[in-house]
């Protein structure tokens, strides 16, 4: 028996869209994977699941965009168990079987390890991070994959710029593409044009089975970035289409204007005569 998405994407070999938002999300990811070149001929993408709705939505416009791509590429699903107690990976095993994706399901337990080096009052997020992030690039490797694709989104952007301006005295966000520090991964986010609350709705047309990670930290409202988020949602209720011009402003940044002597020596080029303050 065939699932609306197998009907949606293979009825009469044309792809067709559930909805009009279906439709604007699929148009921004397309948009979002030429702009930064996220995907050329003959990569094998990862496509991570971690079984929020972001990565589920992820996924699904990810398949619909090798269906209109003009190159030719693979793509597997991966869904980690970090070992945290309560985490359904049945459900979400469940919701890759009615997908046209292979995919693999796989335990790697460190959240014991991440628990044993916290120290107290510390909560686990940044610790957890960085063990999957170093599990994920690894086992892309393993895999044979050029890519890792995650679901991080608009909003994730917005929230990043605004943590590291306030508490790391730094500008600086997530980039679509980034290449790791040993050159092996390229990490790629084909939904840094979409918000939040268009994944939401998306979310809620599609009844994904969404499951928590299972860390009791996970969205605690005195964490940093749900403070911030908690923020941006009120200046966006104040003043609707904030988060989407702050998005905009990501890509139009004037480096000239800013206080980076490095960046501003950069921009004067070798010889030019552009003095620099306090060099």
């Amino acid at each position: 028996m065939e699932t609306l998405y197998q009907v949606r994407t293979h009825a009469g070999g044309k792809l067709r869209f559930g909805s009009l938002l279906e439709q604007r999300l699929a148009g921004k990811v397309g948009r979002c994977i030429a702009d930064f070149g996220l995907v050329v001929d003959g990569d094998r993408i990862m496509v991570c699941v971690s079984g929020g709705k972001d990565s589920y939505a992820l996924l699904d416009l990810f398949l619909m965009a090798r269906r209109r791509a003009p190159v030719r590429f693979e793509l597997i699903a991966v869904n980690v168990d970090q070992g945290w107690a309560g985490y359904d990976t049945s459900a979400i095993e469940g919701h890759l079987r009615t997908r046209d994706v292979p995919y693999r399901m796989i335990t790697a337990d460190y959240a014991r390890i991440v628990e044993a080096k916290l120290s107290p009052g510390q909560t686990p997020c940044s610790l957890c991070s960085r063990f999957r992030r170093g599990f994920l690039y690894d086992l892309a490797v393993e895999l044979g994959c050029t890519k890792i694709a995650l679901g991080h989104h608009g909003d994730d952007l917005i929230e990043t710029l605004m943590l590291n301006l306030f508490f790391t005295g730094r500008l600086g966000s997530m980039p679509p593409k980034l290449v790791s520090d040993d050159g092996r991964n390229v990490v790629i986010r084909p939904l840094a044009y979409i918000l939040e609350h268009e994944l939401i709705e998306y979310a809620e047309q599609r009844k994904y089975p969404v499951v928590r990670c299972g860390c009791p930290s996970c969205g605690l409202p005195d964490q940093q970035r749900q403070v911030v988020k908690r923020m941006l949602g009120g200046l966006e209720d104040a003043h609707p289409g904030l988060k989407t011009r702050m998005l905009a402003a990501l890509g139009n940044v004037r480096a000239s204007m800013l206080l980076d002597r490095d960046l501003l020596s950069q921009l004067a080029g070798p010889g030019n005569g552009c003095a620099v303050p306090g060099r």
